[in-house]
């Protein structure tokens, strides 16, 4: 069976030989060809093909068309086609849900494997890219979420009146609601933070505030 591709690419000239190099063995064919990212989309809407490849750097943004056409639906899979080693554009662009990231300086032979690879459900990152993006997730460690993440605005605002010293008259007139209605607040803030009483809760607030 052919594999169905739509490209979208600026460049005409560079379009133009990329074509021949895809549909030269006749196993994929490009279905649809335009150059920008409301072109892509449009294409993808009206051909729905296996594969949409999509410049990274086309008018209106590669990233923005393949999170469109990957929401919508409306190919198979999505792959970018690129000169950007930069790994911030790898992790946006497979964010955006593309499966692929290929880059342009590959052979007309290599391209259409690694097409034919994604048509099957295969993800491809060029080798040197993937080994920097593991470097790079290997050295992230996950922030840990904190009780005080979970306050509301609210919440925050009469915390952060509280650690600064003020009574729950004084914070309710700065926040301008009734002092009743803060105390209730607090005893929602005391308890999300397990926290026994209104200083352990400021000096809670004052040290994830600091580390932040």
């Amino acid at each position: 069976m052919t594999i169905r591709i739509i490209l979208a690419d600026d460049h005409p000239i560079f379009r133009d030989g990329l074509i021949h190099s895809i549909e030269e063995t006749g196993a994929l064919e490009v279905v649809g060809v335009d150059g920008s990212a409301d072109e892509a989309i449009e294409l993808a809407a009206v051909h729905v093909p296996d594969i949409a490849l999509l410049d990274l750097s086309m008018p209106g943004g590669g990233i923005s068309a393949a999170a469109h056409i990957s929401q919508a639906g409306t190919a198979g899979a999505v792959a970018m086609l690129t000169v950007s080693e930069d790994s911030e554009d790898v992790t946006a662009a497979m964010q955006a849900g593309a499966t692929g990231y290929v880059l342009k300086g590959v052979s007309a032979a290599e391209l259409r494997d690694i097409l034919t690879r994604i048509a099957a459900g295969e993800a491809h990152v060029s080798p040197g890219l993937a080994a920097q993006m593991l470097r790079i997730m290997q050295n992230q460690k996950p922030a840990e979420r904190q009780p005080i993440d979970d306050l509301t605005k609210r919440e925050e605002e009469i915390l952060r009146g509280v650690a600064a010293g003020q009574s729950n008259k004084e914070v309710g007139l700065d926040l301008r609601i009734q002092e009743k209605t803060g105390k209730n607040d607090m005893t929602i803030i005391l308890s999300k933070l397990q926290a026994r009483n209104r200083v352990e809760a400021a000096l809670i607030a004052q040290k994830a505030w600091a580390e932040k």
